[in-house]
Protein backbone atom coordinates (compact mmCIF):
# COMPACT_ATOMS: atom_id res chain seq x y z
CA UNK A 1 0.00 0.00 0.00
CA UNK A 2 1.06 3.58 -0.66
CA UNK A 3 -0.01 6.66 1.34
CA UNK A 4 0.44 10.35 0.72
CA UNK A 5 0.11 13.01 3.42
CA UNK A 6 -0.61 16.52 2.11
CA UNK A 7 -0.62 19.58 4.34
CA UNK A 8 -1.04 23.31 3.93
CA UNK A 9 -2.93 26.29 5.30
CA UNK A 10 -6.22 27.61 3.97
CA UNK A 11 -8.67 30.38 4.71
CA UNK A 12 -11.28 28.71 2.48
CA UNK A 13 -12.18 25.28 3.91
CA UNK A 14 -15.52 25.31 2.10
CA UNK A 15 -13.73 25.81 -1.20
CA UNK A 16 -11.43 22.86 -0.51
CA UNK A 17 -14.39 20.66 0.34
CA UNK A 18 -16.10 21.66 -2.91
CA UNK A 19 -12.92 20.88 -4.86
CA UNK A 20 -12.74 17.43 -3.25
CA UNK A 21 -16.37 16.77 -4.12
CA UNK A 22 -15.66 17.75 -7.72
CA UNK A 23 -12.70 15.36 -7.78
CA UNK A 24 -14.95 12.55 -6.60
CA UNK A 25 -17.58 13.30 -9.21
CA UNK A 26 -15.32 13.97 -12.20
CA UNK A 27 -11.89 12.39 -11.64
CA UNK A 28 -12.38 9.51 -9.23
CA UNK A 29 -13.88 7.13 -11.83
CA UNK A 30 -10.53 7.16 -13.65
CA UNK A 31 -8.32 6.95 -10.55
CA UNK A 32 -7.28 3.31 -10.89
CA UNK A 33 -5.78 1.94 -7.67
CA UNK A 34 -7.07 4.69 -5.39
CA UNK A 35 -8.29 3.18 -2.10
CA UNK A 36 -9.63 6.19 -0.22
CA UNK A 37 -8.85 9.53 1.42
CA UNK A 38 -9.33 11.29 4.73
CA UNK A 39 -9.38 15.07 4.65
CA UNK A 40 -10.27 18.04 6.82
CA UNK A 41 -9.28 21.44 8.16
CA UNK A 42 -8.42 22.23 11.77
CA UNK A 43 -9.94 25.14 13.65
CA UNK A 44 -6.85 27.25 12.93
CA UNK A 45 -6.88 26.61 9.17
CA UNK A 46 -4.42 23.73 8.77
CA UNK A 47 -5.64 21.54 5.92
CA UNK A 48 -4.57 17.91 5.73
CA UNK A 49 -5.37 15.04 3.41
CA UNK A 50 -4.22 11.44 3.71
CA UNK A 51 -4.75 9.44 0.51
CA UNK A 52 -4.19 5.72 0.02
CA UNK A 53 -3.40 3.82 -3.18
CA UNK A 54 -2.73 0.19 -3.98
CA UNK A 55 0.85 1.09 -4.90
CA UNK A 56 3.22 3.99 -5.56
CA UNK A 57 2.92 3.24 -9.28
CA UNK A 58 -0.86 3.64 -9.15
CA UNK A 59 -0.41 7.00 -7.40
CA UNK A 60 2.12 8.13 -10.03
CA UNK A 61 -0.20 7.16 -12.86
CA UNK A 62 -3.04 9.12 -11.34
CA UNK A 63 -0.86 12.16 -10.64
CA UNK A 64 0.24 12.12 -14.28
CA UNK A 65 -3.26 12.35 -15.74
CA UNK A 66 -3.85 15.68 -17.54
CA UNK A 67 -7.21 16.11 -15.79
CA UNK A 68 -5.51 15.60 -12.42
CA UNK A 69 -2.96 18.29 -13.24
CA UNK A 70 -5.70 20.70 -14.31
CA UNK A 71 -7.70 19.98 -11.16
CA UNK A 72 -4.69 20.64 -8.94
CA UNK A 73 -3.78 23.87 -10.73
CA UNK A 74 -7.22 25.20 -9.78
CA UNK A 75 -7.29 23.67 -6.29
CA UNK A 76 -3.86 24.88 -5.15
CA UNK A 77 -5.13 28.46 -5.31
CA UNK A 78 -7.29 27.65 -2.29
CA UNK A 79 -4.16 27.27 -0.13
CA UNK A 80 -2.40 30.13 1.62
CA UNK A 81 1.22 29.46 0.69
CA UNK A 82 3.11 26.25 0.01
CA UNK A 83 1.77 22.72 0.31
CA UNK A 84 3.90 19.83 1.59
CA UNK A 85 3.74 16.20 0.49
CA UNK A 86 5.03 13.09 2.26
CA UNK A 87 4.93 9.72 0.49
CA UNK A 88 5.33 6.29 2.04
CA UNK A 89 4.99 2.63 1.12
CA UNK A 90 5.31 1.63 4.79
CA UNK A 91 1.65 1.70 5.84
CA UNK A 92 -0.15 -0.32 8.51
CA UNK A 93 -3.96 -0.38 8.72
CA UNK A 94 -5.73 -1.40 11.94
CA UNK A 95 -9.50 -1.90 11.95
CA UNK A 96 -11.61 -2.14 15.11
CA UNK A 97 -14.81 -0.95 13.44
CA UNK A 98 -15.86 1.06 10.40
CA UNK A 99 -13.67 4.20 10.02
CA UNK A 100 -16.18 5.62 7.53
CA UNK A 101 -18.47 6.18 10.54
CA UNK A 102 -15.90 8.42 12.24
CA UNK A 103 -17.22 11.70 13.57
CA UNK A 104 -13.78 12.85 14.71
CA UNK A 105 -10.30 12.18 13.33
CA UNK A 106 -6.96 12.99 14.94
CA UNK A 107 -3.76 13.05 12.92
CA UNK A 108 -0.50 12.86 14.86
CA UNK A 109 3.06 13.18 13.60
CA UNK A 110 6.46 12.89 15.22
CA UNK A 111 9.92 11.36 14.99
CA UNK A 112 11.83 8.59 16.79
CA UNK A 113 15.56 7.95 17.08
CA UNK A 114 15.20 4.15 16.77
CA UNK A 115 12.60 3.23 14.10
CA UNK A 116 13.31 -0.51 14.43
CA UNK A 117 12.61 -0.48 18.17
CA UNK A 118 9.51 1.65 17.65
CA UNK A 119 8.24 -0.94 15.17
CA UNK A 120 8.86 -3.74 17.69
CA UNK A 121 6.94 -1.86 20.38
CA UNK A 122 4.00 -1.16 18.07
CA UNK A 123 3.85 -4.87 17.19
CA UNK A 124 3.35 -5.57 20.92
CA UNK A 125 0.38 -3.19 21.12
CA UNK A 126 -2.30 -4.79 23.35
CA UNK A 127 -5.11 -4.58 20.80
CA UNK A 128 -7.70 -6.71 22.55
CA UNK A 129 -7.26 -4.91 25.86
CA UNK A 130 -7.41 -1.53 24.15
CA UNK A 131 -10.57 -2.46 22.26
CA UNK A 132 -12.28 -3.04 25.59
CA UNK A 133 -10.98 0.19 27.15
CA UNK A 134 -11.40 2.36 24.02
CA UNK A 135 -14.51 1.29 22.06
CA UNK A 136 -14.54 4.83 20.63
CA UNK A 137 -11.57 3.97 18.38
CA UNK A 138 -12.79 2.65 15.03
CA UNK A 139 -9.40 2.18 13.41
CA UNK A 140 -6.04 3.70 12.62
CA UNK A 141 -3.50 4.21 9.87
CA UNK A 142 0.23 4.19 10.72
CA UNK A 143 2.52 5.70 8.10
CA UNK A 144 6.31 5.54 8.46
CA UNK A 145 8.51 8.07 6.66
CA UNK A 146 12.28 8.50 6.30
CA UNK A 147 14.58 9.39 9.22
CA UNK A 148 12.24 7.96 11.85
CA UNK A 149 9.38 10.32 11.05
CA UNK A 150 5.83 8.99 11.30
CA UNK A 151 2.20 9.97 10.82
CA UNK A 152 -0.73 8.25 12.53
CA UNK A 153 -4.39 8.74 11.68
CA UNK A 154 -6.91 7.65 14.33
CA UNK A 155 -10.64 7.40 13.65
CA UNK A 156 -13.06 7.96 16.57
CA UNK A 157 -16.82 7.63 16.86
CA UNK A 158 -17.00 11.24 18.12
CA UNK A 159 -14.83 13.88 19.75
CA UNK A 160 -16.78 13.62 23.00
CA UNK A 161 -16.12 9.87 23.16
CA UNK A 162 -12.44 10.41 22.31
CA UNK A 163 -11.98 12.99 25.09
CA UNK A 164 -13.71 10.71 27.56
CA UNK A 165 -11.49 7.83 26.47
CA UNK A 166 -8.35 9.94 27.00
CA UNK A 167 -9.23 10.18 30.69
CA UNK A 168 -9.37 6.40 31.14
CA UNK A 169 -6.46 4.54 32.68
CA UNK A 170 -4.70 2.56 29.90
CA UNK A 171 -3.68 -1.09 30.37
CA UNK A 172 -0.38 -1.47 32.26
CA UNK A 173 1.38 -3.01 29.24
CA UNK A 174 0.39 -0.03 27.11
CA UNK A 175 1.71 2.43 29.69
CA UNK A 176 5.07 0.68 29.68
CA UNK A 177 5.19 0.69 25.88
CA UNK A 178 4.27 4.39 25.65
CA UNK A 179 6.93 5.32 28.22
CA UNK A 180 9.62 3.64 26.11
CA UNK A 181 8.31 5.25 22.93
CA UNK A 182 8.52 8.62 24.67
CA UNK A 183 12.17 7.97 25.54
CA UNK A 184 13.12 7.37 21.90
CA UNK A 185 11.06 10.27 20.54
CA UNK A 186 12.53 13.53 19.25
CA UNK A 187 10.77 16.83 19.86
CA UNK A 188 7.06 17.31 20.36
CA UNK A 189 4.33 15.24 18.76
CA UNK A 190 1.99 17.31 16.56
CA UNK A 191 -1.77 16.81 16.89
CA UNK A 192 -4.26 17.88 14.20
CA UNK A 193 -7.92 17.59 15.24
CA UNK A 194 -10.42 17.21 12.40
CA UNK A 195 -13.83 17.95 13.92
CA UNK A 196 -15.63 17.73 10.58
CA UNK A 197 -13.61 15.08 8.72
CA UNK A 198 -14.56 13.94 5.24
CA UNK A 199 -13.82 10.36 4.26
CA UNK A 200 -13.98 9.31 0.62
CA UNK A 201 -13.76 5.78 -0.74
CA UNK A 202 -14.41 4.26 -4.16
CA UNK A 203 -18.16 4.22 -4.74
CA UNK A 204 -18.79 6.36 -1.64
CA UNK A 205 -19.48 9.96 -2.60
CA UNK A 206 -20.05 10.91 1.03
CA UNK A 207 -16.52 10.09 2.17
CA UNK A 208 -13.27 11.98 1.10
CA UNK A 209 -10.74 11.99 -1.81
CA UNK A 210 -6.91 11.86 -2.13
CA UNK A 211 -3.85 14.15 -2.69
CA UNK A 212 -1.46 15.39 -5.36
CA UNK A 213 1.62 13.37 -6.31
CA UNK A 214 4.96 13.82 -4.57
CA UNK A 215 7.89 13.01 -2.43
CA UNK A 216 8.95 13.93 1.08
CA UNK A 217 9.19 17.65 0.42
CA UNK A 218 7.47 20.76 -0.75
CA UNK A 219 6.85 20.46 -4.48
CA UNK A 220 5.85 23.24 -6.81
CA UNK A 221 4.16 22.67 -10.15
CA UNK A 222 3.26 19.07 -9.47
CA UNK A 223 -0.16 17.45 -9.41
CA UNK A 224 -1.30 15.37 -6.39
CA UNK A 225 -2.28 11.75 -6.76
CA UNK A 226 -5.86 12.51 -5.77
CA UNK A 227 -8.12 15.25 -4.29
CA UNK A 228 -7.54 17.62 -1.39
Amino acid sequence: MFAQVIQGRTSDPAGLRAAAARWMAELQPGAVGWLGSTTGVTDDGRAVTVARFESAEAARRNAGRPEQTAWWEATQRLFDGEVTFQDSEDVTVEMAGDPDRAGFVQIMSGQVTDPARARELMAQFPREAMAQVRPDVLGSLMITHDEGRWTQVIYFTSEAAAREGERKEPPAELRTMMEELARISVGETTFLDLRTPVLYAPGNAAAVPPPRGSSEAQVEGRAPAGPQ
